[in-house]
């Protein structure tokens, strides 16, 4: 009996378009009439959510803009852009790119979150068309990369800092 619901279930998935997997990127801008620590919030909250959802994805911002990249089935995408657009920590959103992946570039992550820095701060403008971080100012081919430079120098860091907390004597 329990196969029987499985197979319903799953192939209600199917029609409801639970096996496509989007990409949808977008842009906005942060409203600042919103409380200090808001955004740390935000990130906890929507890696929560992002989990529960099977959602991936990495997050720029800079206290004046968000950048963002998701991926997950079809029907959640859909309903998590209905909810972004309501959103009032948040406005003048813009969808960059939403298309179909075969899969998924964010799969470690249910949020990534980046910051542009001091320390990249170069490489926030090489990818910009100003002297100033502004994402509304980027081709979605700069902002991809931007975002693509950014996750790599992450996940570099990331790696240097688990080796350097390994003991002396262990191996490869």
């Amino acid at each position: 009996m329990e196969s029987v619901d499985l197979s319903e279930s799953n192939s209600l998935k199917m029609r409801q378009g639970e096996h496509i997997i989007l990409r949808l990127t977008y842009i906005s801008r942060y409203n600042t009439d919103n409380a200090n620590g808001e955004v740390t919030r935000i990130l906890e909250q929507a890696r929560q959510n992002n989990e529960r959802n099977g959602i991936t994805g990495a997050l720029v911002f800079n206290h004046n803009y968000f950048l963002q990249s998701i991926e997950g089935a079809r029907p959640i995408i859909n309903g998590l852009l209905r909810k972004l657009v309501q959103d009032e920590r948040h406005h003048s959103l813009q969808v960059i790119e939403c298309r179909e992946v075969e899969q998924r570039h964010w799969n470690k992550w249910s949020m990534k979150y980046l910051i542009p820095s001091d320390e990249n701060k170069g490489l926030a403008l090489k990818f910009s068309t100003g002297n100033e971080f502004n994402p509304y100012l980027m081709s979605t081919n700069q902002i991809m990369m931007l975002i693509d430079t950014l996750s790599e120098l992450q996940e570099q860091e990331e790696q240097r800092a688990s080796q350097k907390k390994k003991p002396w004597y262990a191996l490869g």
